[in-house]
């Protein structure tokens, strides 16, 4: 979602909308956009022995997507994904519409299953990983991915801890709690914990926030921790707070696979996060953060923009 947000420069001076799941950041999205809200499930569900749910919100899903479709008749759609799109991708391909399929950034290694499923469908197939160009014949490499040399803002004494949109996250809750209680976090400590998320004491505690509440948040921050979303790890970066990822593992059922690990090592790598997966490694990753200056980085998407915007006027042309 937050890549699409990106994009805009690209869809915004077409009749346009979205869909996407109704959560926190797409209820955000709603009120400034006309959205269409479809039911959640993910194949990963069936792998943490909730087949039964996977299947009845896929069903839900597949007959929502079709109204919707047939309701506003798209000529393009343009995915970023997840999952729960696919069956929208897939009527509109039926019904004629034009598909790009921009697989997520949070796939550096291996295509997601979204991507493996959607790209027959596209007539553009963008990557933004060059060592996935190779899986699709027809895709397109946009790595966007930039370093800024620029200062960093001015910060105040506070760590912002998130669990991002979808779900809660207890493990990284707790273990920042336990910190902050132990003496080892003597920021403020603000923590976002999803719908229902356990709540430790000598914390501002809160389930959700509107999107820009959270760009708010981080420009004030020195230290976030979140889980291991591209998104979260990204707005973070921008904002050059001290950034540690705690990636959600399918091993512990608290996500559909392990492609958050997938994404943190390849952060790591570049030397742009921490990386953390208990409470005393995050001990440590604070520590680490507090001793090396933070690096700023940010996803440039104008090369993307820029193909799309040709692809459109080109698709236009032939139709008129």
């Amino acid at each position: 979602m937050r890549q699409l947000l990106d994009l805009e420069p690209a869809w915004a001076s077409h009749d346009y909308f979205f869909v996407t799941e109704d959560t926190a950041l797409g209820r955000s999205i709603g009120e400034q956009h006309r959205s269409h809200f479809i039911p959640h499930y993910a194949a990963g569900q069936a792998r943490l022995g909730h087949t039964f749910q996977m299947l009845g919100g896929a069903v839900r899903n597949f007959l929502r997507s079709a109204a919707i479709v047939l309701k506003e008749r798209p000529q393009v759609v343009i995915s970023t994904g997840a999952g729960a799109v696919f069956f929208t991708v897939l009527w509109a391909r039926l019904l004629g519409a034009k598909i790009v399929v921009v697989e997520s950034f949070a796939r550096f290694d291996r295509p997601s299953l979204f991507g493996r499923l959607a790209a027959p469908l596209a007539h553009e197939l963008i990557v933004q990983s060059s060592t996935l160009v190779g899986y699709g014949p027809r895709a397109k490499v946009f790595d966007p991915l930039r370093i800024l040399d620029k200062p960093r803002p001015p910060k105040e004494p506070v760590l912002f801890a998130t669990v991002g949109a979808t779900l809660p996250f207890d493990r990284l809750v707790r273990s920042v709690g336990e910190l902050k209680a132990a003496g080892d976090i003597p920021e403020s400590v603000i923590i976002q914990t999803g719908e229902g998320g356990s709540r430790p004491v000598g914390a501002e505690v809160v389930e959700t926030l509107p999107f820009d509440e959270v760009q708010s948040l981080l420009v004030r921050a020195d230290i976030v921790v979140c889980h291991g979303g591209t998104g979260s790890l990204i707005t973070a970066l921008r904002q050059g707070c001290r950034t540690i990822a705690m990636p959600r593992l399918f091993e512990l059922g608290e996500h559909y696979d392990n492609h958050q690990a997938e994404i943190t090592q390849a952060f790591a790598a570049r030397g742009l996060i921490q990386v953390a997966n208990t409470t005393d490694e995050l001990r440590v990753a604070l520590r680490r953060a507090r001793e090396i200056a933070p690096p700023c980085a940010t996803t440039d998407p104008s090369a993307l923009i820029a193909h799309l915007q040709g692809l459109f006027q080109g698709w236009a042309k032939k139709t008129r």
